[in-house]
């Protein structure tokens, strides 16, 4: 018996679907590329108003320092990368939502649109509360206890890579009303079962609070409280898509 004799449309289609993935991942990429090399130029602005938390906290004559010889070179660049990055969010975002779209329902397209605007502000938001509030608490926190004779002298590398990964660390934890919404559509739990485990959820979100960010208790709670609120919100918005989705 003669193998199936491929399909001319099947191959045709594919390769559409290819040729489109290919444009859409080339615009994506120029996008964030025209965003780097606008902000290359405040790269070492931009450097200095991440450090100002720190700064504003040291004593007099305090500073960061460079160990390595190419750090003052290229920790600006990579907090460039960084924040392109985080400004080309919404640009890179419609670019996969304009490639998967065609293959959705109306319906889903309802439901996905809010939710990929509301994860990309509440990142940006957990992201705002990070460098607002989170930083110059801990600072605030961390450097009137050092030892007696013990100048605080920070690297510029070390300093950002610390404060990139509260950034995503706050970030990330703010997409939990997301989170929330999408289990409830995926069927995983209802509404009901997210308010019946809220003491569980509490615990478990003190815990991740205290893996995650620095050892004090400042950034912990910093955390964990508006966790434990962004999780009742979720449980709200999900209350109400739920009541939607039955209607």
């Amino acid at each position: 018996m003669n193998p199936a004799a491929p399909d001319p449309e099947a191959e045709s289609s594919l390769m559409e679907h290819l040729l489109e993935l290919r444009s859409r991942l080339m615009r994506a990429l120029a996008g964030l590329v025209v965003v780097l090399l606008a902000l290359l130029p405040f790269a070492n602005r931009l450097y200095a108003w991440l450090a100002s938390p720190l700064l504003e906290k040291l004593p007099p004559g305090g500073q960061l320092i460079a160990v390595e010889v190419a750090s003052p070179f290229f920790t600006p660049i990579k907090l460039a990368f960084f924040v392109a990055l985080l400004a080309s969010a919404p640009w890179l975002l419609y670019q996969a939502w304009a490639f998967v779209a065609p293959g959705l329902y109306q319906r889903e397209k309802r439901l996905a649109v809010p939710l990929l605007v509301s994860a990309v502000g509440l990142f940006y938001a957990g992201c705002a509360f990070a460098f607002f509030v989170v930083l110059p608490s801990v600072f605030g926190f961390l450097t009137p206890i050092k030892p007696e004779g013990v100048a605080m002298m920070t690297d510029i590398n070390a300093y950002l890579d610390f404060v990139l990964v509260i950034f995503l660390a706050f970030g990330a934890s703010f997409e939990l009303p997301v989170a929330l919404v999408i289990l409830v559509l995926l069927g995983w739990v209802t509404p009901d079962q997210l308010r019946a485990g809220r003491g569980y959820a509490i615990v478990g979100i003190f815990v991740l609070a205290a893996i995650i960010t620095p050892p004090d208790v400042v950034s912990q709670l910093l955390l964990a409280v508006p966790m434990c609120l962004l999780y009742e919100a979720g449980i709200l918005a999900a209350r109400m898509i739920d009541r939607r989705r039955a209607d």
